[in-house]
């Protein structure tokens, strides 16, 4: 008994995660970890199906394959499948045109699951505790429009499925989130249904169809090197 009572005291950072999960916050943001972990875990376990054996999924769900296709897509993206295999899938099975609409419709819902996932669990828990620069960039956030979150969603700092999670555990506006998702989204969603559908119809490839992935990167450095000179500006100040 004495024995178990020194090895407790010797164990601060135990006795801390324990009170900390006494707090409802705190509860709930373990259990968004959890979920993020065990998504990570399927995913590494879960064979992934071949995009040419896609196609016929859609003649057997028949006139359903569309609303199929905008939900289990963003279902796939929530459990932080790569926005890459889902575009390429539904360019797969739709083609190049309603493949690219139908992975647009998958990123929005998507990103409205994430984030309000990440805002009903998280933003509580992560309110309470930054400080300092946390808190300034928490503030950022809460203060970014439409180009900001491209410039974010544009960054290669995490899947799309994650940064939905993450943004909703910040201040950022709904809004503005949901819309610079859709947008920083769409040329490569072009691109990737473009090359999604040639790899189901080799026959038919059109390689001017993809070429609005390259959008992508593009729009990525001019948005970075607007983003670093506003914030360039506003550490120097008004001279």
């Amino acid at each position: 008994m004495i024995g178990a009572a020194r090895l407790w005291r010797r164990r601060p950072a135990s006795r801390t995660i324990v009170r900390m999960l006494r707090q409802p916050s705190a509860r709930r943001f373990a259990l968004l970890l959890l979920l993020l972990a065990g998504f990570g875990v399927t995913l590494l376990l879960v064979p992934h199906p071949d995009p040419r054996d896609l196609p016929r999924l859609a003649h057997s769900l028949g006139g359903y394959a569309p609303a199929v296709a905008v939900v289990g897509g963003a279902l796939l993206l929530v459990a932080l499948v790569p926005r890459t295999f889902v575009t390429l899938a539904a360019g797969a099975i739709f083609g190049p045109v309603q493949g690219a609409a139908y992975a647009l419709g998958a990123a929005l819902l998507a990103a409205a699951i994430g984030f309000a996932v990440g805002r009903l669990l998280g933003r509580q828990f992560v309110a309470e505790r930054v400080r300092g620069r946390l808190a300034r960039l928490d503030g950022w956030f809460a203060r970014q429009s439409v180009l900001g979150v491209i410039t974010v969603r544009l960054l290669p700092i995490a899947g799309f499925g994650l940064v939905s999670y993450g943004y909703g555990t910040t201040g950022a506006r709904v809004l503005p989130f949901l819309a610079g998702s859709v947008i920083a989204s769409a040329p490569t969603a072009i691109g990737y249904a473009a090359i999604g559908a040639a790899v189901s119809s080799p026959g038919s490839i059109n390689w001017y169809a993809a070429a609005p992935a390259s959008l992508g990167l593009i729009a990525s450095v001019l948005i970075i090197h607007r983003w670093w000179r506003a914030e360039r500006h506003r550490r120097l100040g008004p001279s």
